[in-house]
């Protein structure tokens, strides 16, 4: 219930980085790696001990909200012997160690740039293991953090010069110029972009800023709003004698939680998206952005329609163009 009304509270109220001009950042190399992939270092007797099975559990639980079971991140185990030249450059590291101390901490930037180094200390494995489980919310948050803008990153190489967002709602979004502008009318966007036997999708749209007024089921409130809006504007293939348009998956209710968008307080919601009279469905996120200064809701999201694959990083794409958001003075 408390976690319920914080979040009740964000919509009511609609009604440590290194800075990259610092002259010793531009000496370390470029970071390294895949996105979503940390690398752990420590000695093999460690891995396989009680330590490495809660690393393993906490960084390979999967992700809420998704239709295929997928880890929160993939892991490479290398020793401290080996962790020596170009290796030290990959982006997420967790360094763990017997010490004399027992301490936990992140460092940006270490060996490469960008760059988050988590490190454990202790006396004993039990010690470690204390701390670990202490921090490992602080650790993967941090490597998500930096995912995300690495993600962003990347996207600079190409982007979008469509300017219907800016033309409609007022804001400005990082999206690669691979997103094509599919659907727009006077009160809602829809781009996408093809991927592997399907699409990445990505619409806006806007809420009252009074709209919602259910506290007792902030949920319900959420998906019957999100609803209205998609199932006009978002119709499944033609099927003689039926009707078809998305709707939020009914089985299992969102996850939702308060977050922030470019500094602004906003909702975020995870789940499933089906298609009403159609076999057809896929992950979503949404967020509905308290806009105070421009009196609105506005909403954001992305969603994946591409049947069999893994769906974790096109999502991940979708919530980084979401979160490059600038409201156009």
């Amino acid at each position: 219930m408390k976690k319920t009304l914080v979040i009740l509270a964000v919509l009511l109220s609609l009604g440590s980085c290194k800075n990259t001009t610092d002259p010793d950042y531009t000496f370390l190399p470029k970071s390294i790696g895949p996105i979503h992939s940390v690398l752990v270092v420590m000695e093999d007797a460690l891995w396989n001990s009680a330590l490495g099975d809660s690393i393993r559990s906490s960084f390979y639980a999967p992700i809420k909200g998704l239709s295929l079971v997928e880890s929160r991140l993939q892991i490479q185990h290398i020793p401290p012997s080996i962790f020596t030249g170009t290796i030290k450059q990959n982006r997420t590291v967790l360094f763990a160690e017997i010490d004399s101390i027992s301490q936990a901490y992140m460092r940006p930037d270490v060996y490469a740039a960008p760059q988050q180094v988590a490190v454990i200390k202790g006396r004993t494995t039990e010690e470690l293991i204390y701390s670990f489980v202490d921090h490992s919310e602080e650790f993967i948050e941090a490597f998500r953090e930096i995912e995300l803008t690495e993600t962003q990153e990347r996207f600079k190489r190409s982007l979008s010069k469509d300017t219907s967002l800016e033309e409609l709602f007022g804001v400005r979004l990082n999206m690669p110029s691979i997103y094509q502008l599919g659907k727009k009318t006077d009160d809602f966007l829809w781009f996408d972009r093809p991927v592997p036997k399907g699409t990445l999708n990505l619409i806006a749209y806007e809420l009252p800023s009074g709209v919602f007024t259910q506290p007792n089921d902030l949920v319900g409130d959420l998906i019957f709003r999100r609803d209205a809006v998609v199932s006009e504007n978002i119709p499944g293939p033609d099927i003689p004698g039926k009707t078809t348009y998305m709707l939020t998956e009914n089985i299992l209710r969102p996850y939702v939680k308060a977050v922030t968008v470019s500094g602004l307080p906003a909702v975020e919601m995870r789940g499933m998206w089906e298609m009403h009279n159609y076999a057809m469905a896929g992950p979503f996120v949404s967020y509905f952005i308290n806009d105070k200064k421009n009196d609105r809701i506005l909403v954001l999201e992305g969603f994946v329609f591409a049947p069999n694959e893994l769906k974790r990083n096109l999502l991940f794409e979708l919530e980084a163009i979401i979160k490059t958001l600038e409201i156009v003075e």
